[in-house]
């Protein structure tokens, strides 16, 4: 039975979308949600203000909806939206000037909110508040916590379709201003579901070769991390964990089979540990009330120093292009931005950290140009000009191709240049040589020899 005292103070500070946005001021800062729980009767109702206010910066995180303040205001007179990392939504909205990346390491970000900036209202989706006065914050902890710890206003869009997710991700009704009820209580939205190539299987096959009992896995998102996690849900592998920054189905199905325990974990024995999850219904339905998945603040599971506590720690993730130094870049292609840092660095550097761990970096060959129709090599000389580094050479650990996956760690340039090329695609291999030659990173060795008179 809920406290008299919690439901009165619910009931004072409930009321209607509309009335909860008249907090906004020209100027402030405003934080929406992040990833599936997003809070959309609060967007809908701060986008019928926009004639009364002015330079009101908007905060998300990997939108998964399209910003209603951004639909009714396309010269960003009155709102001006950025993203901690792009989603194919706010994608579309960065390549038309209607959106901007903040970058950041992952594990970083509630500090950024502690020392750098300030946050004026927090908008925040939860589930409905319980009897001791806590709102869940259902699949979205991230950097939610330190949003509502530093910001001057908190307003909770409650919403009654979101899953229970246990773990360090509540908020209580003393610690909020004004409560909103959703009208239509929408269901998350799901992550459409990516094709698996033919390439992805040979890249995964490499991976799995790699990866042994009791490692503790992080998967990132993708057609290639999703075919590595039904390999290993279909693999005789035992007593797995997890420790992740995002869940996906794919955790569904490792953990249904058996693989997933959690048993071997040096940290969080028994949890698996996450910071957000998006997927389908099948990994909503399973967070619901499940002991088991424990969510927890960015600054805990990015952490490289936390998360390499764990041994044999497995980090897997996808990159855009590696130049022949073993730099690579995971979130721009020159300045057209298409994702963002995330948590790529921080668990490669982490999985390095780990004894028995290990980081790899995946990537097809290469991709079609769909301006000349041609194909290209995503293993470059150099980046285009703007290109962001996501991993420094000097972080680098695993590149993985269909052609082979190599470990660039303790090697010198023009060790690192010869692995890179035995990894390309071998009609570019012979342009990549007189690259690594050019830049004076090659040198003669029978083994690099049968490498060039095998192109």
């Amino acid at each position: 039975m809920m406290s008299k005292s919690f439901l009165d103070e619910y009931k004072s500070k409930l009321m209607s979308a509309d009335q909860a946005v008249k907090l906004v001021k020209s100027g402030d800062y405003v934080d929406y949600g992040q990833f599936a729980a997003m809070t959309l009767d609060l967007d809908a109702a701060l986008a019928k203000r926009k004639d009364e206010l002015k330079n009101v910066v908007v905060r998300g995180c990997t939108s998964m909806h399209y910003p209603a303040v951004i639909k009714v205001d396309q010269e960003q007179e009155h709102f001006i939206f950025s993203d901690f990392s792009l989603s194919g939504i706010s994608r579309k909205m960065a390549d038309n000037n209607l959106a901007y990346v903040i970058p950041e390491s992952y594990h970083e970000i509630p500090n950024h909110y502690r020392k750098n900036t300030h946050t004026d209202v927090a908008f925040v989706a939860a589930t409905p508040m319980d009897k001791y006065g806590y709102f869940n914050l259902s699949t979205s902890c991230s950097t939610i916590p330190a949003s509502i710890e530093m910001a001057k206003h908190v307003v909770i869009e409650v919403n009654s379709s979101l899953p229970y997710c246990y773990g360090d991700n509540r908020v209580h009704i003393s610690d909020v201003d004004y409560v909103v009820e959703s009208k239509d209580n929408p269901v998350l939205p799901e992550l459409p579901e990516v094709p698996v190539t033919d390439v992805d299987k040979k890249i995964a096959a490499l991976i799995m070769e790699e990866i042994e009992d009791g490692a503790c896995l992080q998967l990132g998102i993708g057609g290639m991390p999703n075919t590595v996690g039904k390999m290993i849900a279909e693999s005789d592998l035992k007593n797995l964990g997890v420790h992740t920054e995002m869940l996906v189905d794919s955790y569904v199905d490792m953990y249904n089979a058996g693989r997933i325990t959690n048993k071997a974990k040096q940290i969080d024995k028994g949890e698996m540990v996450y910071t957000f999850a998006m997927g389908t219904q099948k990994l909503y339905e399973f967070l619901d009330h499940n002991p088991s998945c424990v969510i927890r603040p960015v600054d805990y599971t990015n952490d490289p120093f936390i998360v390499a506590q764990n041994d044999k720690v497995i980090s897997l993730c996808s990159c855009l292009n590696v130049d022949i130094l073993g730099q690579i870049s995971s979130e721009s292609i020159g300045f057209r931005q298409i994702s963002a840092t995330g948590g790529q660095l921080d668990f490669h550097f982490a999985s390095f950290r780990s004894k028995g761990g290990k980081g790899f970096v995946c990537m097809p060959s290469t991709s079609l140009d769909r301006k000349t129709g041609k194909l290209v090599s995503k293993i470059v000389p150099s980046f285009t000009p703007g290109t962001v580094v996501t991993v420094p050479s000097s972080l680098t650990n695993y590149v993985v191709t269909e052609y082979g996956i190599v470990n660039l760690k303790g090697k010198s340039t023009w060790e690192r240049a010869e692995a890179i090329v035995s990894i390309a695609h071998p009609e570019f291999r012979d342009e990549l040589i007189n690259a690594c030659r050019d830049a004076k990173v090659w040198r003669k060795s029978s083994k690099i020899d049968s490498l060039y008179n095998a192109i």
